[in-house]
């Protein structure tokens, strides 16, 4: 086969996109363009990689196999990149960023900290559900860095803290165990909780608090968007524990509170982790190096003053 990494990139942005028109878009190209270069790559496959319905495509079986080998060979092209920016010493290009959910609300604020004195670097942010997902984006090469609690067991990685996690039990204004200083974790056994799904850091740490202390909780509700938990408590149907870094503009309105649980805020660590066969290219060294030096005082400084009361309980 003579497929150039540019047709690689026109049929993996198709793929993504469902739509010739919306990658063309994308890529800055014309549809016909688009159409074309996809012609050309299933006549040197000799096999139709999209079925079509109309405007809108999907991936055939063979072109979920091809799928599969183009990612690879285009993350091997862009180490090849990464390793060569290196020897060039230049903080230039794409950096693309993995992150779970609960790290939204505050990575882009460290990104843009980060861009002012680093503009010839183009970001790309790669927001999963939960840590299972950004596994599988790291093990496929699809992003440089990942922003995680609890790094990977099941594939080699380097991972670094950078900053501490602090998790909380959130409840509406005016419920009933705001008005007990350290009130003990039986205390929860009459509310029912409204959980992250299974899979997520948040749900993990929530099992471990509770396995600790030997408690089961009444869980009600599972599910995956942070923010829909938050509505759900808002509006009465439950507790919930949650990151402190989800819930600051809540927290701030006076929408939620914290509760005051014996042994909380559960102190966990945020880890900047990549692939340890990875050669980082010069701008994900920099935001590595940028995360590990100010990422630590930029949180605690938005976290002090959303925990009162809980801020005097023994970290874990």
């Amino acid at each position: 086969m003579n497929i150039t990494f540019r047709q690689l990139r026109v049929f993996t942005e198709v793929a993504a996109q469902g739509s010739m028109a919306r990658a063309a878009e994308a890529l800055h190209l014309t549809p016909p363009a688009v159409s074309m270069q996809i012609k050309e790559i299933e006549g040197q496959v000799g096999l139709p990689l999209f079925d079509r319905q109309g405007r809108a495509v999907s991936l055939s079986t063979a072109g979920e196999y091809f799928l599969v080998h183009a990612k690879r060979l285009l993350a091997a092209l862009k180490e090849a990149d990464d390793a060569m920016a290196r020897f060039k010493r230049v903080e230039r290009g794409l950096l693309t960023i993995g992150m779970v959910s609960t790290a939204k609300y505050f990575v882009p604020h460290l990104l843009a900290r980060f861009h002012q004195d680093h503009q010839g670097v183009d970001v790309r942010l790669r927001v999963v559900g939960n840590r299972e997902q950004l596994v599988a984006l790291m093990q496929a090469g699809e992003v440089d860095l990942s922003i995680m609690g609890r790094p990977p067991r099941e594939i080699a990685t380097r991972a670094e803290a950078f900053a501490p996690h602090p998790l909380v039990f959130v409840a509406p204004p005016g419920h009933p165990l705001l008005q007990r200083p350290q009130a003990p974790v039986a205390a929860l056994a009459a509310y029912a909780f409204i959980a992250r799904e299974q899979g997520s850091g948040t749900r993990n740490a929530m099992e471990a608090f509770f396995a600790e202390h030997r408690h089961t909780p009444r869980i009600a509700m599972e599910m995956s968007s942070n923010e829909t938990i938050k509505q759900a408590v808002i509006a009465g149907m439950g507790l919930s524990f949650l990151s402190l870094h989800t819930v600051g503009l809540e927290l701030r309105s006076g929408l939620l509170a914290v509760l005051d649980i014996a042994g909380t805020p559960v102190m966990r660590m945020w880890n900047v982790v990549h692939l340890g066969s990875k050669v980082l290219s010069p701008a994900a060294e920099a935001f590595r190096y940028y995360l590990i030096e100010q990422g630590a005082a930029f949180l605690r400084a938005n976290d002090a003053p959303l925990l009162g009361p809980a801020a005097a309980a023994p970290a874990r």
